[in-house]
């Protein structure tokens, strides 16, 4: 698979002349599609909803572009709830999977009469005390173990904090029905960022004969299934992307050999996808500022970790091409840093790439979901702008770039 940049050349010059780099740049088309093509994959299911998981790009604009296409939002904290809130999201438009949850964002999802989905059976007493329970309700399950496709290991949810064992799952059911809940719903997340067809599938294979086992033990029939997130995107440009609409039949022929003959053939089948809906549609734009030649070839940009964690802290690849050199010869080995006092703070190791020269900008690929959110301001560095490439091929800012009166803005009475 070759990877190319949404955006031209000629487009980004003009676009930095007007916004100086580094920014974070979304594609308005793009995200509109593949919004649509995840709705189509799984229109088999009348009660289908993605809630996008906010935590990946968690701007207002972005939220209502996926409003406008009919998601709903994933929200795992105060101010998530808080943005979706603003934006117009209420109800049933809103999950909220949190974990090791504070009692003011038990009641803030309570308040917006968001389905709260509990992580573990002691928050059942903590939810009762904080704002009683409500009559609809979700619940995480983790398997334990290692989660394989084939003979290939995809992760190891017996270490991960999140959800609880089949044991107290089924506890939870019948207490929550005792307590009076009559609408109920299942998640779980078992493995991140795949780039296979079969995840969600066998994913649901799971979460489908578990529904029918909780149904026979509690009496507790589930109205919703969230397969949640972990269907990703191929970061690498050896890899071919997902295709959703096969992965969407995988479900629905699991979905009719498990749950129809169980009577249950109308459970809704929600998704709580972030990677998947945002990460292609974004570039972290940088330029080329400083080149070293010292025991490795350097490539200095004006950009950093601060605005794209990733690379620094899971090794993580992202494709860079270097504009006006898409079809030049990569025959330079670079690495691609930025200027935190941090060794790791490196877009690209060893990386083949074109000659650089200062002044080039680059596009660096895949920033779209947990690019710009996970953002943080060591060294007094400042968070970048955010930009919108809309359907129309205008540009418009979503987000101004923080300036040093952010950064100083919470050292209250030290500046008088």
């Amino acid at each position: 698979m070759i990877k190319k940049p949404f955006v031209t050349k000629t487009q980004l010059d003009a676009i930095v002349k007007q916004y100086p780099t580094p920014f974070h740049l979304y594609d308005e088309k793009g995200i509109r599609e593949n919004a649509r093509k995840l709705k189509q994959a799984f229109a088999w299911n009348p009660g289908f909803k993605e809630y996008f998981a906010v935590k990946a790009t968690p701007n207002p604009a972005i939220l209502k572009v996926l409003q406008e296409e009919g998601c709903g939002v994933d929200c795992s904290s105060l101010t998530e709830l808080m943005m979706s809130e603003r934006c117009g999201f209420r109800g049933d438009e809103i999950m909220f999977s949190s974990n090791e949850t504070p009692a003011e964002e038990y009641i803030k999802a309570s308040q917006l009469d968001a389905t709260i989905n509990l992580d573990d059976i002691t928050h059942i007493d903590f939810l009762q005390e904080c704002v009683g329970i409500p009559k609809k309700i979700s619940c995480r399950f983790n398997p334990g173990g290692v989660f394989s496709l084939g003979t290939d290991i995809m992760d190891n949810p017996g270490d991960a904090k999140y959800g609880m064992t089949k044991e107290q799952l089924m506890e939870a059911y019948s207490r929550l029905k005792e307590l009076g809940v009559e609408t109920f719903g299942m998640h779980a997340f078992l493995a991140s960022n795949t780039v296979t067809n079969e995840y969600y599938p066998t994913l649901a294979k799971i979460l489908f004969e578990l529904a029918v086992e909780i149904k026979e033990q509690t009496g507790v029939q589930l109205n919703f299934i969230n397969l949640s997130g972990g269907v990703g995107v191929p970061y690498t440009p050896d890899k071919e992307p997902n295709d959703i609409l096969a992965i969407g039949e995988g479900v629905h022929k699991v979905y009719d050999e498990v749950l129809v003959p169980a009577g249950m053939g109308d459970v809704k089948i929600f998704t709580e996808l972030g990677r998947f809906m945002l990460a292609p549609y974004g570039h972290l734009i940088v330029k080329a500022v400083h080149e070293k030649h010292t025991y490795k070839e350097y490539i200095g940009v004006d950009a950093c970790a601060v605005n794209l964690m990733r690379p620094a802290m899971y090794g993580a690849y992202h494709h860079i091409t270097v504009m006006g050199k898409e079809d030049a010869t990569c025959d330079h080995v670079y690495d691609v840093v930025g200027s935190l006092c941090e060794n790791n703070d490196k877009f690209a190791i060893d990386r083949n790439l074109p000659k650089i020269d200062k002044g080039d900008l680059l596009v660096i690929h895949d920033t779209g979901a947990h690019g710009f959110a996970m953002g943080y301001n060591y060294n007094g560095k400042l968070k970048s702008a955010e930009l919108l490439l809309q359907e129309d091929g205008s540009v418009r800012m979503i987000r101004r770039a923080e300036t040093p009166e952010d950064y100083f803005a919470t050292l209250e009475g030290f500046w008088e």
